[in-house]
């Protein structure tokens, strides 16, 4: 199984997992497949994670559309959330606010491509 095809099971995954924790809150899913990271805009790739290559997938539910976002950070921006979430769990960053915005701009981009 390639990258994109394990990413897109795992992500099926998530999303049933948040529908069952969530309900009739979680109206769909979008995924992210753009090339830049949404938090810096550098390639995202294969990262080294405990020896083992991977990738960092992440989503967030987007409130005002019950919208489950999935997206790939590049290597640079996971080690730096991990870092930051050893040092103070259940926080979130700076980034995260970025990466949200980031995402939440390009989920309403893709929904007006969808309604031209």
């Amino acid at each position: 199984m390639n990258p994109q095809e394990q990413a897109n099971a795992m992500f099926a995954e998530f999303f049933a997992r948040t529908r069952a924790q969530f309900g009739d809150a979680i109206k769909g899913f979008w995924f992210y497949d753009g090339d830049a990271c949404p938090g810096c805009g550098f390639p995202v790739e294969e990262m080294t994670y405990k020896g083992q290559r991977a990738l960092s997938l992440n989503a967030f539910i987007y409130r005002p559309r019950g919208i489950l976002i999935g997206y790939l950070l590049c290597g640079q921006c996971a080690k730096q959330i991990f870092q930051a979430v050893e040092r103070n769990p259940g926080v979130q960053t700076p980034l995260h606010a970025v990466i949200e915005q980031n995402l939440i701009t390009a989920y309403q981009r893709y929904l007006a491509a969808q309604d031209a």
